[in-house]
């Protein structure tokens, strides 16, 4: 994890608990003997998440039922290498030097701006389509009164969109963010959604499936990952002042070469991709920008 990462040494289980009590009932034993969850539980996993937050930033947090329950370690891992991009993240920079940043798609978890507010005193604008998540973020910052006036919520009205109608025309943010759908169809996502309840080890039905940890629209979208990422970077180069970078996670490696191509055909200046590694789980960033 990456050095300021306040997850790199693990969970400290009484100490969360003693942050959220509604942890306690969740922790037991696992078959080496140590405090932990069951991460297969949504609701063990939820109150983990309310308990790291609490500890780590003092937020309130909760989450409707059936929407995506985020990696709290993870999420922050983004927001760090956000900062080294920009700068702003060494020992002899302050942590508060404004910054805005686009969050495409923030979700009812609200959960990057929640952190990089808290984390790095950063400005969010967080867009979403689903107006019950939008509800649901809106109600999250107003609940954090610390960081509520450093976090706007819109909503999208287009699902295909990132950037258009969502964004004015005389605005410019240092950031946008994205952690975007990765299947193509709402079959697809639930095929995996079974895979990752294997993996932990839980028996779901396919019928079941997608309210495993996402809505429908967290999980899949028209093209998936590489459709949405493609579609994001024809936006960016309509507006290539909007960003001083643009960013993205991208969850499957095979899919960087088409994305490096279409960068180069809309001569993007300068494109990087950032490596992250959270346990058994590799992803990476996608950042361009058209600022020379």
């Amino acid at each position: 994890m990456h050095e300021r990462n306040r997850f790199r040494a693990g969970y400290n289980f009484a100490r969360l608990i003693a942050a959220s009590l509604r942890l306690e009932p969740f922790v037991l034993p696992n078959a080496h003997g140590d405090a932990s969850i069951d991460y297969a539980d949504p609701e063990a996993v939820k109150a983990l998440n309310q308990a790291l937050l609490k500890d780590a930033y003092d937020l309130e947090w909760d989450l409707p039922a059936d929407y995506l329950c985020p990696p709290i370690p993870g999420r922050s891992e983004y927001l760090h290498h956000l900062a080294d991009l920009l700068g702003v993240g060494s020992a002899s920079t302050p942590r508060r030097t404004p910054v805005a940043v686009l969050d495409v798609g923030m979700g009812a978890n609200c959960i990057y701006p929640l952190i990089g507010a808290r984390e790095y005193g950063w400005h969010f604008v967080g867009t979403e389509v689903d107006p019950v998540a939008l509800k649901w973020a809106q109600e999250l910052v107003a609940a954090n009164p610390s960081v509520a006036t450093l976090l706007e919520c819109r909503l999208q009205k287009s699902p295909l969109s990132c950037f258009r109608g969502v964004t004015r025309a005389d605005e410019t943010f240092d950031l946008s963010m994205c952690n975007p759908p990765f299947h193509e169809s709402a079959e697809a996502a639930a095929e995996g959604s079974l895979r990752k309840q294997r993996n932990l080890g839980t028996k779901q039905s396919k019928a079941t499936a997608l309210n495993f940890g996402g809505q429908a629209g967290e999980l899949w979208c028209e093209g998936g990952e590489l459709g949405f990422v493609g579609r994001m970077i024809v936006e960016s180069a309509e507006r290539p002042q909007l960003c001083r970078w643009f960013t993205t996670l991208v969850a499957k490696r095979t899919h960087l070469p088409g994305l490096f191509k279409q960068l180069d055909a809309v001569s993007a200046v300068d494109v990087q991709t950032l490596e992250m590694a959270h346990g058994q789980k590799k992803s990476r960033i996608l950042a361009w920008t058209f600022r020379r």
